[in-house]
């Protein structure tokens, strides 16, 4: 009986860490996407903020020395 009842608790916490490793794989993919979306949304942002400005990135001519 001892082994039965043994053989069930360790059943029992290989399932339960079973899930905690999918709730962790998940948390993981989501915060990825969320991520990647925020990134996207930035560089989106960025490309329309640069595309309506009149000023250049760097000056035309080279300072003299």
């Amino acid at each position: 009986m001892y082994e039965y009842e043994l053989h069930h608790f360790r059943t029992a916490e290989l399932l339960r860490r079973a899930e905690h490793a999918r709730l962790v794989r998940e948390a993981v993919r989501t915060r990825r996407a969320a991520r990647r979306e925020a990134a996207k949304r930035s560089a989106q942002g960025a490309a329309e903020a640069e595309a309506h400005t009149s000023r250049l990135r760097r000056p035309r001519h080279p300072r003299a020395a």
